[in-house]
């Protein structure tokens, strides 16, 4: 059996699939729009509109004042996270590193390093039907942290979205 060589200039311009006529160009423009298609739901999906999937709640107060945890955890910008962190039956948490923690904090908070190997054992000793604020520098590394804690149950989480970097920014202090 002898085999001519063929280059890809000579090679057909256009496939039959079922019947139809499909041209390379075709299929090069469907793969492409597929393709940005695929890019636009990847990069919709990762964006940080809501933690865990929830969509965003307002923050309930009880009547004697202090905040109803919300059913899933929720992302909130800096006013109403200054209302959660105000309220006596809050727990903070600050996800970040002991180095970030030692150079400024919202004060009251712990300190449960999303980074460390031991988080989901330190954040399962903690009260799940508590209620929680999350933070971290910018609102990434937060939304890690509060995805662990949910899978140990704990939902009534209100996340800072914008981390310490826009508490400050909005003028709310941070303590050494």
């Amino acid at each position: 059996m002898q085999l001519s060589n063929v280059s890809l200039l000579s090679a057909p311009t256009s496939y039959t699939l079922g019947g139809m006529q499909i041209s390379r160009l075709r299929v090069s423009c469907a793969l492409a729009g597929a393709a940005a298609l695929a890019l636009t739901l990847a990069v919709s999906g990762c964006s940080s509109d809501s933690a865990s999937g929830s969509a965003s709640e307002p923050v309930v107060q009880t009547a004697n004042g202090s905040v109803a945890p919300p059913e899933a955890p929720v992302r909130v910008g800096v006013p109403d996270f200054a209302d959660v962190i105000a309220s006596p039956n809050v727990t903070i948490v600050d996800v970040r590193t002991p180095e970030e923690f030692a150079q400024g904090h919202i004060e009251g908070a712990l300190n449960i390093p999303v980074e460390y190997a031991d988080f989901t054992d330190q954040v399962s000793q903690l009260d799940a039907d508590g209620t929680y604020a999350v933070y971290c520098r910018s609102g990434n590394r937060s939304q890690t942290a509060v995805d662990q804690m949910s899978a140990v149950g704990i939902n009534g989480i209100y996340e800072l979205e914008s981390g310490t970097n826009g508490w400050a920014a909005a003028g709310q202090p941070l303590v050494q």
